[in-house]
């Protein structure tokens, strides 16, 4: 079992980063789609609308394979690192997009009109009065995206990307030891998610602390 886990840590480095980075531009995709579809300037809206609808409608395999498949045939080529970020983070945005624009609309309005009486711009008052409400309020579906974007990420070793499954397909072709390396593959997913709940647990509640009272 040891010299298992030691075969799949190769692969563990490129699972690590992959969660990361598409975690993190599916979260500026989410705030930045989520904010754009309560806007009130219709293009931005309807873009807005349209991203959330394709990449929540579709297949996050399908959204895979076309970004690295299909893309060359139209002269853009990935490669199948940039391919599975893009794939993971277009597609965890599309539904944190979703949660961004709840939070926003569940800031109680009085806080929304006291501002205007104040003579906030609209973006002072995304900054300043909605989105320090709202944020603490998207942490737990956050949280559960965030894993539920470490799991999709096996999805990269279609492509041949050397992430932690890719690695463990690989050892069980060659020693078929197929119940022990996947157990520990098992396992080590399921430890690197239970650290990014904890890492997630303690932003969420350093983001209630700072949260201004609705009083």
């Amino acid at each position: 079992m040891l010299d298992i886990f030691r075969n799949l840590l190769q692969g563990l480095q490129m699972t690590v980063e992959l969660t990361l980075v598409s975690s993190v531009l599916g979260v500026l995709f989410a705030f930045l789609f989520g904010v754009g579809k309560t806007s009130r300037i219709w293009p931005i809206k309807y873009l807005s609308i349209a991203y959330i609808e394709i990449f929540r409608g579709t297949s996050l395999i399908v959204q895979l394979f076309w970004l690295y498949y299909a893309l060359p045939l139209l002269g853009v080529t990935l490669n199948p690192f940039v391919a599975g970020v893009a794939a993971l983070a277009l597609n965890i945005g599309a539904y944190g997009a979703e949660v961004v624009r709840g939070a926003l609309l569940a800031v109680p309005k009085g806080q929304s009109e006291a501002s205007l009486a104040l003579g906030f711009s609209p973006l002072q008052r995304l900054t300043r009065v909605m989105l320090p409400q709202a944020v603490p309020e998207m942490m737990p579906t956050f949280i559960n995206l965030a894993i539920q974007n470490l799991k999709d990420s096996a999805i990269v070793s279609l492509i041949s990307l050397s992430d932690l499954t890719y690695y463990a397909n690989n050892l069980q072709n060659l020693t078929f030891e197929t119940v022990r390396i996947y157990t520990v593959t098992l396992f080590m997913y399921f430890g690197l998610a239970l650290v990014l709940s904890w890492l997630l647990g303690l932003l969420e509640r350093y983001l209630r602390r700072w949260k201004p009272s609705a009083n």
